[in-house]
């Protein structure tokens, strides 16, 4: 048997398979984890709407199903975190909006049926920005989230509350989304893994706009088999969204072995057009100069982006305007200063503007495949910054550089996005201010399965390392921080959860 105090570190895979072979019970796994919440997720604040009294049935029904020998899921008897922009039926749903704060949906979301009918046993909601916007986790209802190396520091966003709630062992699946780098950042800045699938492989029906590329839900984990093992669950067909389509999804938990010293890597720095630190860039260098031995070729390359600042604004402002118009009609002051922003961004924009950027963005694209005819995988920082107080509301100035908005500091991952391709960050050990650094590794053109092998094969090159490893959080110096102030500060009231049920608010969520 599995010591109690050492069940909640274990991979997920682990862990399922410790379930199936009846070595832990899925309740005994479930009370570590909501021991672990009690007793830290007081420092860091990543939980939102909880059930633990409803996750304990669950748990006890998954448990009679091992002992009877009942067929099992690939995530069965797993304690799961869901983001707070994903409808559960009856839990809280309030993407981190005083307009949703007594939201209890009758139903699940696709994303979340598909993990229950895969066996996930969900414990709570992880926190978000405000309606998903932006990449510093904090909001009205559920206060901010501190990053697990330092509560002080932000957590990355929008995922920042299944990141920190992975980094401190609180539970071992949790889910994500990534429009600009919302599960790429958030990975990066708390040293876990996160998989922005191609658009598509896992579908999201929640989506205003189905059409666009540039939203997507997928895994986050401690590890690339714990991504994978989600992605497994969740991804394949699903006719709300226009986007999916049929895959083996199975086929994604099988690694196949890559040598790295096959590969040709190529890096970028900037892109060209983005800002960096230059403490990030010396990082990254530093990183890069450990890792090219174990490659075949490993060379900066040069890629013309154009101007995909203005095209990602374009794009992203669409949304918004599909979501938030009744809203900003009737009561603006009701929207944060994010969403307010982003609305009235896109609510300027006119026809010729979004053609103009729907064109550059497929020019981007192009271009940027071309590279894949030369190279295997391409390598880039996942964020330009160290992590910066939560108490600042994003980065204003990159290097010497200032920023024209809240999420102009993301564009190491946002263009990308442009893209379109599967991208996914690794740990990669700590940066010179002793914080979680992410490698951001981008794979070919819709080869997810390619994308995670090689992944998959850095992280196990990565293990040996001790400057490229994956930090762990010191939870005991987590708990004596003294944290400034506290992290519900921003909190105005909390939120109902014996609201009267309504219809959710699927299709809302803008990340």
């Amino acid at each position: 048997m599995v010591e109690s105090e050492e069940i909640v570190g274990l991979p997920a895979t682990t862990l399922r398979r410790l379930i199936g072979s009846r070595q832990i019970s899925p309740v005994e796994l479930l009370d570590a984890c909501i021991a672990r919440i009690e007793a830290f997720d007081p420092f860091v604040n990543a939980m939102a709407a909880t059930d633990f009294d409803a996750a304990r049935a669950a748990a006890r029904t998954a448990e009679i199903a091992v002992m009877r020998g009942e067929p099992l899921g690939l995530l069965h008897g797993l304690p799961t975190g869901v983001k707070d922009l994903e409808a559960t039926a009856g839990l809280l749903t309030t993407q981190g909006s005083p307009l949703f704060r007594d939201a209890v949906p009758r139903e699940d979301n696709l994303l979340v049926a598909r993990l229950r009918a895969a066996g996930a046993i969900v414990v709570g909601k992880t926190n978000v920005p405000e309606l998903g916007a932006g990449a510093n986790t904090r909001n009205p209802v559920w206060g901010a989230t501190g990053n697990p190396f330092n509560p002080n520091l932000n957590a990355g966003g929008s995922s920042g509350g299944s990141a920190a709630a992975l980094a401190c062992d609180m539970l071992p699946v949790c889910t994500g989304s990534d429009t600009g780098g919302s599960l790429r950042i958030p990975a990066a800045m708390c040293g876990v893994v996160g998989f922005r699938p191609s658009p598509g492989l896992v579908p999201s029906p929640r989506k205003l706009l189905g059409w666009t590329p540039i939203s997507v839900v997928g895994p986050m984990g401690r590890t690339v088999a714990d991504a994978r093992l989600q992605l497994a669950a969740t991804a394949g067909l699903d006719s709300g969204d226009p986007l999916s389509y049929p895959v083996r999804a199975g086929g994604f938990l099988a690694s196949r072995a890559v040598d790295l010293s096959t590969l040709r890597v190529g890096w970028s720095e900037d892109f060209g057009v983005c800002a960096v630190d230059d403490d990030i860039r010396r990082t990254f260098r530093a990183k890069l100069d450990a890792i090219t031995p174990l490659f075949g070729r490993c060379e900066e390359i040069s890629v013309d982006f154009g101007d995909a600042h203005r095209a990602f604004d374009v794009i992203r402002a669409e949304s918004f305007v599909a979501g938030l118009r009744a809203v900003y009609e009737t009561d603006p002051a009701s929207l944060g200063p994010n969403t307010r922003a982003n609305y009235e961004l896109g609510a300027a924009m006119t026809l010729a503007d979004a053609a103009w950027a729907q064109g550059a963005q497929t020019a981007i694209m192009r271009r940027f495949q071309q590279l894949y005819s030369a190279y295997d995988v391409i390598l880039a920082p996942t964020t330009p910054v160290s992590p910066f107080p939560w108490t600042t509301l994003f980065a204003s100035r990159v290097g010497s550089e200032p920023q024209a908005n809240y999420y102009r500091w993301l564009a190491l991952t946002y263009v990308v996005t442009l893209c379109t391709n599967p991208a996914i960050t690794l740990p990669c050990g700590l940066d010179e201010n002793g914080m979680p650094f992410g490698l951001q590794v981008i794979g070919p053109f819709r080869r997810d399965r390619r994308t995670l092998d090689i992944a998959e094969a850095l992280e196990e090159a990565f293990a040996s390392s001790p400057v490229l490893c994956r930090p762990r959080p010191d939870l005991t110096r987590l708990a004596n921080t003294a944290i400034e102030p506290a992290l519900k500060s921003i909190v105005t009231a909390p939120p109902v959860l014996t609201a009267q049920a309504g219809a959710g608010n699927a299709g809302t969520s803008l990340v």
